[in-house]
């Protein structure tokens, strides 16, 4: 009897929350007669939802643009040689100093104590390969955040002022351009060791590279504020009484980044490679382990000790092919002109 009465009681519940919907319903339906029957006719808190929708699925995109096969093997790639750059002694067979020392077995063949064979003087491929990956990191970054910094003040300053001034750094930017990269790399290197009197040094090959990269970072961010400088909204911070620098590095510039955030990550890449060529025709700091330097040193035992030369060759390939998909993840998922794509 007693489970009677509560199922009765339930049964009402059920009955009276249907009547409630209902009622809700067609209560609705008359307060939105007009967005129902008229053309066009929109609700505030549709058009609020809506929005909200849509910045979802806008993040959403730009997720998943990260997800394609290339992008993601780009990233692998990448972290591999972070990890290496990083943790050296860590993933290393051997120690650095055994990386350089004078050992038995010189160019043997790969073997369970040497997994990718031995170079001159018995040193272990794999330990020098793991601990050129910070020689190139060590080089590439630094000087890429030199030209950013150097290219980025550059760049606005010329475009925001124009004029005379705009003309003159252009045009020195453009005799840098004209040159090629390695041999104008070779010249300073060559002044920066005549002039402190020493021995090619990694500060030098920073220096030089970072000079290199200017031109290309300021002629980048010019063509940007170029466009940026002549909008509303700056037009409104100069009349609220913002100051040149202000405007340049507080409201420019965050707005015309996003190409040089892309750009880094191409260039990376390819400061390794020259750093690689560098090292090949033998300017690199002898007391570093270095990709380049390591293919230099083995091109005579291209016959007899093959994979001396062929995995160091391997590792700048991987580690360059891993920026270059980044950056073309990157700059997939940041450019508004090809999120409809």
């Amino acid at each position: 009897m007693l489970e009677q009465e509560v199922y009765e009681i339930k049964e009402e519940d059920e009955i009276k929350k249907l009547g409630l919907i209902t009622k809700n319903i067609i209560k609705w339906v008359i307060n939105n007669l007009k967005f129902i029957f008229i053309p066009a006719y929109k609700l505030n808190a549709l058009v609020e939802k809506e929005e909200k929708h849509e910045r979802t699925v806008s993040k959403r995109k730009f997720i998943r643009r990260f997800k394609s096969f290339l992008t993601i093997l780009g990233i692998i790639l990448v972290f591999a040689v972070v990890t290496m750059a990083v943790f050296p002694h860590w993933l290393a067979p051997y120690t650095e100093a055994d990386a350089s020392g004078v050992f038995p077995g010189t160019w043997a063949n790969p073997s369970p104590e040497h997994p990718l064979g031995t170079t001159s003087f018995g040193r272990d491929v794999l330990t020098r390969l793991i601990f050129g990956a910070r020689t190139s990191l060590i080089v590439a970054l630094p000087a890429i955040g030199l030209s950013v910094i150097l290219g980025v003040i550059i760049g606005i300053i010329a475009a925001f002022y124009g004029g005379w001034l705009d003309t003159v750094i252009m045009r020195l930017m453009d005799i840098l351009l004209a040159f090629p990269g390695l041999i104008l790399a070779l010249v300073f290197i060559s002044v920066f060791t005549d002039l402190f009197k020493t021995d090619v040094r990694i500060e030098y090959i920073m220096l030089a590279w970072g000079i290199l990269g200017v031109p290309f970072y300021s002629r980048l961010i010019r063509g940007s504020v170029l466009q940026a400088k002549e909008l509303p909204y700056i037009q409104a911070a100069r009349v609220a009484g913002a100051g040149n620098f202000r405007i340049m590095f507080k409201h420019i510039l965050p707005n015309v980044i996003q190409p040089i955030i892309i750009s880094v990550t191409f260039d990376i890449g390819g400061i390794i490679l020259s750093l690689a060529g560098l090292s090949f025709l033998g300017f690199s700091d002898p007391q570093l382990i270095d990709w380049g330097n390591e293919i230099s040193r083995t091109r005579e035992r291209l016959y007899d000790a093959p994979w001396a030369s062929l995995f160091p060759g391997f590792f700048i390939l991987l580690s360059v092919l891993g920026f270059m998909l980044l950056g073309d993840g990157l700059r997939d998922a940041l450019d508004p002109r090809l999120r409809d794509l």
